[in-house]
């Protein structure tokens, strides 16, 4: 079949080239590496045929073995395995080195969705122009990166990719050999558990060497295309902004303290005043003229200090940095022909995006948390507090009237950790916004948000901390997760609204307004078809309760990750909101192979981030006609989202659902793995049960089976009652006309390539398993067969053929993985823990988890 001309462009740029420079792999002077690299194609092919044939892991590695009379021994066995997985996690890093530095060339597949091309059109259309620049002075984009464990490259590796990248792209073979060689060298995996604080500096490494230059590159392109002052209008309007968990999300996760905030904090503002250092540096190598020798110097004081020697309670010092450039500039421009300004321009830009604190650091806790210190501090101190009851035998309408937000400045020795982080919090807070401004540190995030009061309490802890009225510069945010919640959400939402204290706080933030809403847990909750609809649904009734109140809503969205956890093609979610829901803000976390593989370099970055851009602005110019849906078209989806959530429902009451995830996925050695401060379920030391599961292992649990259940489960049964039912039109007409469906089908079909139940085909005439495992292949092949016949296609992605293809070369790189993992497994569930070779089996297993992970990132 002859190939398109973007698949012949991905043969020749990705394809090729990793099978040209994966031969070098052969050369590397390490131990028994041309060995391991020699027979691992067979080992490769040998597992494939293994896994057409439907054959047993075990049974599968066993007859490999049988084949080479020097692996009779169990130790020459292991050893050749842990090479082989070694061998493995570096052909993954190198296939993503050569997509990136392909990327110009393979990835840019929706040039229209460039701001370049938009702002071309809007050249010579000045109606086009002028609509443009009405939305971006409304509009804004905010990225936030969270420390989820579902990305394992430490920062040396990534470091690595980023020359590697660079060098593949100048086809320099001498430094790829090199740094193949540095590569195969350096580790992948942490001796010991990260440190909330090792997450930061881990993600800080994105903050440094990508959005640093990117953010500006991009406000520099917006400025210069556009009248800045018809955007600004005399404040300065950051169009994209950055937002940093790690250290600041506590929810669940009882290593967050507010010492590690405070490390956190300080090291994103001793990161960007290096990154200012460099700038200087080079600007300082240039302009050597007269006139600018005080601002210079008091510049080189500033950026030196900062970054070398950082204060206890350092001063915002953003004020002086501009002041300083500016005269700089200023003299630059009258006596020396404007000569090097574009340098001065360039830091100035950065300084005023990032001012001292890099990345706002947002504070997270779990409402249960929130309501314990509530009721600690009211009971010691009932005078203070104004609070003489037991609120929290209160009803929900009785807490409301209840409250007194009486200003304090409470002391208090607490012996609950947990109490006491978060009164020490909320007071460290106010030291960062006086370090680097409100923006430093200025949301709150309440999860699992069940009720006004909750948001109300956390407002009064603030005041019996110190914290005035007049200058409570916080944004509290509620997070609704579950199915349920995000029902309620619009009720809490009118009682807040309608509450006059809150109405006066609302009044001095300008009326602003955000709400985060959580697709992982509600995915959890209710499958994925459910999950998308309640979110989309519970938007529509938000966005008229603010409507109705005057309020300029935020939606913050947790759904940075893949399909599973409501990633994917996010950009053409915000361009398919329609009108009724609020869109003048984007804001989204984005978490693990997220991070790397769309934002992992300055090519991947900036593209994506453009993708989200235009997408936002061109959705508040013009909302396409099916966007909005009809009544009809809602009642469809809702019969479909109901359909799916029961067929969901059923599986997640199966008594074997959460028997099958411990004793065939890793999920029970996930507690093991060093990747992450934070452990993988609520409540720690307990038995495990569904609802304390954190939604990222519960999503890990199942892509290392090679079923994405969470990403697609019960879909294909919605679709066929639909069929059943006489809808199939309606069906049909939605993914061709509304943008929001038609991204929730492809998500699903993207999460759905990267399943292969061949893999667990052996378990079809299990005693045990049998059944459970046919129900979920049932399900899949029935969404896959309904999947084809919406699209009109022959395989799924069939019109996205190089995401397929890349897809389709990591699950082959991975393959001898997936089944060492399903091996170890299955001997550690026949063994005892006291088994000499149980530890060997457990560490087998832990290091795949790793290369399946990191290979499971999508091209764009």
């Amino acid at each position: 079949m002859k190939l398109s001309q973007k698949e012949a462009v991905y043969e020749n740029e990705v394809l090729t080239r990793f099978e040209l420079y994966n031969s070098l792999f052969l050369t590397l002077p390490f131990y028994q590496v041309k060995h391991t690299g020699t027979l691992l194609p067979f080992f490769s092919t040998h597992i494939e045929k293994g896994v057409v044939d439907k054959m047993d892991p075990e049974e599968i590695i066993e007859s490999f073995f049988g084949q080479y009379e020097q692996y009779i021994h169990k130790a020459d066995r292991f050893d050749l395995l842990f090479r082989i997985i070694q061998y493995i996690e570096r052909q993954v890093v190198l296939f993503d080195a050569i997509e990136d530095a392909a990327f110009s060339k393979t990835g840019r597949g929706d040039d229209a969705g460039s701001l370049e091309s938009l702002f071309k059109r809007a050249e010579n259309n000045p109606v086009l122009r002028e609509k443009i620049v009405n939305r971006l002075k409304d509009f804004s984009l905010r990225l936030v990166l969270t420390a989820h464990p579902t990305q394992f490259y430490p920062g040396e590796v990534l470091g690595i990719i980023t020359d590697l990248t660079v060098a593949l792209k100048n086809n320099d073979i001498n430094d790829i050999h090199l740094l193949l060689q540095q590569l195969g060298k350096t580790p992948f995996l942490q001796k010991s558990k990260p440190t909330p604080v090792d997450e930061a500096r881990s993600l800080a490494w994105f903050l440094e060497h990508v959005f640093y230059p990117v953010v500006s590159d991009i406000q520099c392109m917006i400025d210069n295309d556009f009248d800045a002052n018809g955007i600004h209008e005399g404040e300065e309007k950051q169009i994209v902004e950055l937002g940093f968990w790690p250290g600041g999300d506590r929810d669940g996760n009882p290593n967050v303290t507010t010492a590690s905030t405070k490390e956190v904090s300080t090291l994103l503002r001793t990161i960007l005043f290096r990154c200012y250092y460099r700038d200087f540096r080079v600007m300082k190598r240039r302009i050597t003229f007269k006139g600018v020798e005080k601002y210079m110097s008091a510049l080189q004081d500033l950026f030196y200090e900062n970054s070398f020697n950082p204060q206890e309670n350092p001063a915002n010092v953003k004020d002086s940095i501009i002041f300083n450039l500016g005269e700089v500039k200023r003299v630059l421009t009258d006596y020396h022909d404007g000569l090097f300004v574009d340098l001065v321009d360039d830091l100035l830009r950065k300084v005023k995006i990032f001012g001292t604190y890099f990345s706002s650091l947002d504070i997270r806790q779990d409402s249960s948390i929130l309501r314990k210190t509530y009721q600690y501090l009211y009971k010691n101190n009932p005078v203070e507090t104004g609070i003489n009851v037991d609120f929290e035998d209160l009803s929900e309408e009785e807490k409301i009237k209840s409250f007194r937000f009486q200003e304090a400045d409470l002391t208090a020795d607490v012996e609950d950790p947990l109490i006491s982080d978060m009164v020490d919090t909320i007071r460290y807070v106010k030291k960062i916004q006086e370090s680097g401004g409100p923006k430093a540190c200025n949301r709150f995030i309440i999860s699992n948000c069940q009720q006004a009061s909750d948001i109300l309490c956390l407002m009064e802890l603030f005041l019996w901390n110190g914290w005035k009225k007049e200058s409570l510069a916080i944004d509290f945010v509620p997070l609704f997760e579950t199915v349920d919640d995000l029902k309620r959400a619009a009720h809490v939402m009118e009682i807040l609204y309608s509450h006059e204290a809150y109405q006066a706080h609302l009044k001095y933030r300008g009326n602003k307004q955000t709400i985060m809403l959580g697709f992982s847990d509600s995915t959890k909750d209710g499958g994925y078809l459910m999950a998308n609809w309640s979110i989309y649904k519970a938007k529509i009734e938000l966005t008229a309760m603010a409507r109705k109140y005057d309020i300029d809503l935020t939606f913050f969205d947790g759904r940075g990750g893949p399909p599973a956890r409501g990633g994917g093609k996010t950009q053409r979610f915000y361009a398919s909101m329609g009108n009724e829901i609020a869109n003048d803000h984007i804001q989204l976390t984005i978490q693990g192979q997220t991070i790397s593989s769309q934002y992992g370099s300055f090519d991947t970055a900036h593209y994506n981030i453009e993708q989200l851009l235009n997408a936002g602005i061109t959705s508040g110019i013009k909302t396409k006609p099916g966007d909005t849906l009809s009544s009809e078209k809602k009642e469809v989806i809702d019969r479909m989202a109901e359909a799916s959530y029961n067929k969901f429902m059923e599986l997640r009451h199966h008594p074997l659902f959460l028997k099958y995830l411990e004793e065939l996925s890793p999920l029970k050695f996930l507690s093991s793995l060093n990747i992450s401060s934070r452990p993988v379920k609520r409540n720690s030391n307990s038995e495990l049960r569904l609802e304390d599961l954190r939604a990222i292992s519960f999503v890990t649990a199942w892509s290392q089976l090679k079923q994405s259940v969470p990403g697609c489960y019960g879909v294909g049964t919605a679709l066929k009652n639909a069929e059943d039912s006489g809808q199939w039109d309606q069906v049909q007409e939605l993914y061709n006309t509304s943008g929001m469906f038609k991204t929730i089908i492809d998500n699903s079909i993207m999460s759905m390539t990267k399943s292969n139940f061949n893999i667990t085909a052996y378990l079809k005439d299990d005693e045990k398993f049998g059944a459970f495992w046919n129900m979920l292949r049932e399900e899949f092949e029935l969404t896959s067969n309904y999947f084809l016949k919406l699209t009109g296609t022959r395989v799924l992605m069939e019109r996205s053929p190089v995401e397929r293809k890349s897809i389709a070369t990591r699950e082959k790189i991975v393959l001898p993985l997936v089944i060492i993992q399903h091996y170890a497994i299955k001997k550690l569930n026949g063994m005892s823990t006291d088994d000499p070779n149980y530890e060997i089996y457990g560490k087998l297993l832990t290091r795949t988890v790793y290369g399946i992970v990191n290979a499971g990132r999508n091209l764009v």
